[in-house]
């Protein structure tokens, strides 16, 4: 079975490798245009060929589709604040270089696409716990363009009879997020280099984190299952974290005792409260969480310390 995975060296791509190699998964192509990931995140994986491309040239994917069973699509433009000031940019990336994914998954007989998406952002302001049956209403560019990706998907499923999975994933925490943006790297880092910790609103606003190596099970799951069709579930941890308990958790982890915290007006397109359920998940796919939001915390730490070395 060989497996493509697209921003495979970035954070959660690097980390996949990792878990697939251990489930005996050699062969992997790897393709990713370095933007953001590293090839030092996958130093010391076993893949079978690694491209250079930009999701957004359909003729350039060609090559690297030759042979491919499985797509598991991670490549993305994911920051809700950039899709906000680029949305051109964020709609080029991840909804025409997903329809390029599809379209070239269809012309290759790939038997299976893995779709990335997300929860909160695709979804929008709903009350928690969100669902695969919640109503989606994004309120940024990146919730709609992952929306957007969702709709193409459920419609190649159908039009072309290939089996396809979207995962809505949760903010996902673990090591080589170094470059990432989310609040747990900016939380982390501050820490690190002696800055204040920056909040944006009261912190009173809800997030549902999840431990990258219980994400990437997840996604293993996915890949082996044997539904056909189209399929949508929320990759989850179904907890609710406060931004400013997240915020203690890091001070807690790293020993920071009097760290300063400083506010910041709330960021327009950033939802309110967010948390998942992953009841269905759980059902179909065998999916359950192992790794607390501690654990999630100190592994991201301890990578971050070796990577300041």
């Amino acid at each position: 079975m060989k497996i493509l995975i697209t921003g495979g060296c970035g954070f959660i791509g690097s980390n996949l490798i990792r878990i697939l190699n251990n489930n005996g998964f050699k062969e992997i192509c790897v393709v990713d245009d370095l933007s953001k990931g590293e090839l030092s995140y996958i130093e010391g994986s076993i893949i079978s060929e690694f491209y250079q491309r930009d999701i957004r040239d359909y003729n350039e994917l060609s090559v690297c589709f030759q042979g491919v069973d499985i797509v598991i699509h991670l490549a993305a433009y994911g920051s809700v604040v950039e899709s906000i000031d680029e949305p051109q940019q964020n709609f080029d990336i991840n909804t025409a270089g997903t329809l390029n994914i599809l379209r070239q998954s269809i012309a290759n007989n790939v038997t299976k696409v893995i779709f990335a998406s997300t929860g909160g952002a695709l979804i929008g302001n709903a009350d928690p716990p969100v669902s695969e049956s919640s109503v989606p209403r994004p309120i940024s560019p990146y919730g709609a363009s992952k929306l957007a990706c969702e709709g193409y998907c459920c419609a190649f499923s159908h039009s072309y009879n290939v089996d396809i999975t979207s995962l809505r994933f949760a903010n996902v925490v673990g090591p080589t997020s170094y470059h990432k943006k989310g609040a747990v790297t900016a939380f982390l880092k501050a820490v690190i280099n002696k800055n204040p910790i920056e909040i944006y609103g009261d912190g009173t606003a809800t997030r549902d984190f999840l431990h990258v190596d219980d994400l990437c099970n997840g996604i293993l799951l996915a890949l082996k299952s044997k539904k056909h069709g189209y399929s949508v579930y929320h990759l989850a941890s179904g907890q609710q974290t406060s931004v400013i308990e997240l915020a203690s958790e890091v001070i807690k982890v790293t020993g920071g005792k009097h760290q300063e915290i400083i506010y910041h007006k709330k960021r327009v397109g950033e939802v309110e409260k967010n948390f998942a359920t992953y009841d269905l998940a759980k059902t179909e796919l065998g999916f359950k969480p192992k790794y607390s939001l501690q654990d999630a915390i100190l592994d991201t730490y301890g990578s971050f310390l070796q990577w300041k070395k």
